[in-house]
């Protein structure tokens, strides 16, 4: 060692009133030096230096905020909630390339075709798979630990709702811009977005996070081919007047449903620990 931590910043460690950056060079000091740590034991208090030490190791601990998850902060989300949004499975990077690409693909295949009922068709979905993948034990590596907090299992499942649903929303609402020839047509697909997404909730108190889904994406499906097979014109039944009217309605009958229901999220899936 050529040097040794002085005599003024032993007794202000020993206090608890060193100032970084001292504080952390005096800290790698004092784990190689056996000098200073007897000094320091005898200038200090042993149950001030014990708690110190605690505090330097919880410090050391604490899990480092991601970028997203500052912004949250920082934007008066409270710290819990923001951990528990940016845990979100689908909010990654992975998922969220795969959704830009399918996306992306859809519009070119519109552009090609002439006609957005590709498209029409297919982002209600992305929502309602998006729900599906960011809450259970079968696909969230982080399900234990969220399950177990103290959260409510319908807060925590609204939570990641919503942070799905912005998610994907959004992506949708930014490909409806690459689709301006079709005015507001491009816009047909989020009222059943939000009636897949609300019904799929709502059957999932009882059936799931993954069978609910995946039953409300095959009627989706079967509804569209029932459509096509018969319908005269070029525009799906779904994505009329009379269909989006229904639409509406089976989304606010599903959030009755789901908000009814919201006490079976916090017993089933916590029994499932």
């Amino acid at each position: 060692m050529t040097w040794h931590v002085d005599a003024e910043d032993l007794r202000a460690y020993a206090q608890g009133e060193l100032a970084p950056p001292r504080l952390w060079s005096a800290d790698t000091h004092l784990l190689a030096c056996a000098d200073c740590r007897a000094r320091l034991a005898a200038v200090s208090d042993p149950v001030a230096l014990d708690a110190g030490w605690e505090r330097l190791d919880a410090e050391l601990d604490v899990p480092r905020r991601g970028l997203t998850e500052a912004l949250l902060v920082r934007l008066g989300v409270a710290d819990h909630v923001a951990r528990l949004l940016t845990a979100t499975p689908v909010l990654r990077g992975s998922w969220l390339t795969a959704v830009v690409l399918v996306l992306v693909t859809t519009v070119g295949v519109v552009h090609t075709a002439d006609s957005p009922t590709f498209f029409l068709a297919l982002a209600p979905l992305l929502p309602l798979a998006g729900v599906a993948l960011s809450y259970g034990p079968a696909l969230d590596p982080t399900y234990e630990m969220a399950v177990v907090s103290p959260v409510h299992g319908f807060k925590l499942l609204m939570i990641r709702t919503v942070a799905v649903l912005t998610t994907a929303l959004g992506l949708n609402g930014l490909a409806t811009l690459a689709l301006p020839a079709y005015g507001l047509r491009a816009l047909a697909w989020l009222l059943p977005a939000l009636a897949l997404t609300t019904t799929g909730l709502a059957l999932a108190s009882r059936l799931g996070p993954v069978l609910a889904p995946s039953l409300v994406a095959g009627a989706w499906v079967a509804l569209l081919a029932t459509a096509r097979a018969s319908g005269d014109g070029a525009t799906l039944a779904p994505f009329t007047a009379a269909g989006q009217g229904a639409a509406a309605g089976v989304a606010v009958l599903a959030a009755l449903l789901l908000f009814a229901a919201r006490d079976r999220f916090d017993l089933s899936h916590r029994s499932a620990v």
